[in-house]
């Protein structure tokens, strides 16, 4: 682990060993060039948030949906990584959790840079309120994932100015309580630091931003009279609403939208800029024609037959969320059951996708809310913000349910609301449901699998023990 860190914290955005500082090529940034004023420190951001886009590119449906009831793979040749995911049956080598890893630690190390140098540098006290309070943010948002997903996990809060500093850096994984307790001051000073801070774009952290992801940390902690105080702020502040069309939500021209909170910008036309949602969400079908070029799907996240059945009767979500069948070549169509959430119908080229991400929202902000109202004992105060949600899906409020109708009321909501934005895994660990719902799908379907107990934790990707055997692996991996 510590020769891998090494190589992350030490060598990403800039050199930091003074060694290797005395010269300064002209082709080279490093550190007695860069960090030198607010340009700098905004460039800096910009590597930061970079990863997020490859981040909820897939690896996080993947893990949100595809792990559950919510998706299934459709393709007749996943890799063993997908498949894994798809039965339940999470191994060290797995390629999606390694990416994961290190797409989170290589943001945690982006943001402890900026941390690190803020104090050296003369800014104004706006600028040095909002890097300071992004880079918490994004360091909580990373770990927030890692701590979820992994359980204990090192905790790295410092930059590495040289080798040495990191070999004698204790990287062994600590305990999620320390993790959380990390997460939680983050995300504190953050919405402090960022209150009435100008926000430029939502793809920015806001102090809006900050509040929604402490609540989800709260709530997936069972602190719930914490959580539904700072989810009740962002309610209250009124700066985000429901959009008047959930269809909106999801496809070309949803940037900037009133119900979003934090998104993921990307852009067709730009290499590596672009989603891969158009090609992972449909058919593998050679003879589509649904897109230009009559590019064909992947079939790699699929909407499951028991998700499509799960949407009541005139919900809107339905027909927005999961298509039916697919238009041929031929001109006839073709029953294939798919995804249309931010898939991008403009263009014919696979990872080009223009469409948004939109990683936290409001109409999650309302039904955690309602959650930990009901948790609380609060259940009669719980259904104004569930019915929200079910008001604008077309629904008739609900009233009048038993505190454990009501909890099962919120999952069904969440399953079918957040359906192929990577949370439906995430609801049921937090909720202690996962094995139960996972078994009986299972069982539904005909398939031999199980989730078992040591399986709502994911195993620590194999190169990271291979590196530092001292690591250690989660139990019955």
């Amino acid at each position: 682990m510590k020769k891998y860190i090494a190589i992350i914290f030490a060598g990403i955005t800039l050199s930091a060993c003074s060694d290797f500082l005395t010269l300064e090529p002209a082709y080279e940034i490093n550190e007695l060039s860069f960090y030198k004023n607010a340009q700098d420190f905004e460039t800096a951001l910009v590597g930061s948030y970079s990863g997020l886009q490859g981040l909820h590119n897939a690896e996080i449906v993947y893990l949100g949906d595809l792990t559950t009831d919510n998706a299934e793979i459709t393709w007749t040749s996943p890799t063993v990584a997908e498949s894994e995911l798809d039965e339940a049956n999470f191994t060290p080598p797995n390629s999606i959790l390694n990416t994961v890893w290190d797409n989170c630690f290589t943001t945690i190390a982006r943001s402890n840079n900026i941390l690190s140098r803020l104090d050296a540098v003369e800014l104004t006290q706006a600028r040095e309120s909002r890097f300071r309070g992004e880079s918490l943010f994004l360091r909580a948002y990373s770990y927030f994932y890692l701590v979820r997903l992994f359980g204990n996990v090192p905790v790295v809060d410092v930059a590495f100015r040289s080798p040495n500093e990191i070999l004698d850096f204790d990287m062994t994984r600590r305990p999620a309580d320390e993790v959380y307790a990390l997460i939680i001051k983050d995300l504190t000073e953050a919405a402090s630091l960022l209150q009435g801070v100008a926000q430029q774009s939502k793809s920015q952290a806001s102090a809006g931003a900050a509040k929604t992801l402490l609540g989800k940390v709260y709530l997936t902690q069972k602190k719930y009279q914490e959580a539904a105080g700072v989810l009740k702020e962002v309610i209250d502040g009124n700066k985000y609403s429901l959009n008047p069309s959930y269809a909106k939500l999801f496809t070309n021209g949803n940037d900037e939208l009133s119900e979003s909170i934090f998104e993921i910008k990307y852009l067709s036309g730009n290499v590596g800029e672009g989603n891969s949602f158009s090609t992972l969400f449909t058919p593998p079908r050679f003879d589509m024609a649904i897109f230009p070029n009559n590019m064909q799907g992947a079939g790699r996240i699929i909407p499951t037959r028991q998700v499509a059945n799960a949407y009541e009767a005139g919900d809107v979500r339905r027909k927005v969320s999961i298509g039916d069948s697919v238009k041929l070549v031929t001109g006839n169509y073709a029953r294939d059951l798919h995804g249309l959430k931010f898939v991008d119908f403009t263009t014919g080229v696979g990872g080009d996708g223009g469409i948004n991400f939109t990683a936290l929202r409001y109409a999650d902000v309302l039904l955690m809310y309602a959650e930990a109202l009901n948790e609380s004992g609060q259940t009669a105060a719980a259904f104004p913000y569930l019915n929200q949600v079910r008001v604008r899906a077309g629904l008739a409020p609900l009233a009048g349910l038993s505190q454990t109708a009501f909890a099962r009321a919120i999952e069904r909501e969440r399953r079918v609301e957040f359906l192929l934005e990577g949370h439906r895994w995430f609801d049921l660990v937090r909720t202690g449901r996962a094995k139960e719902v996972m078994n009986a799908y299972f069982a539904e379907v005909g398939l031999k699998f199980s989730l078992e107990d040591h399986e709502l934790l994911m195993p620590i990707p194999l190169r990271e023990i291979d590196i530092d055997p001292k690591l250690g692996q989660n139990p019955g991996y």
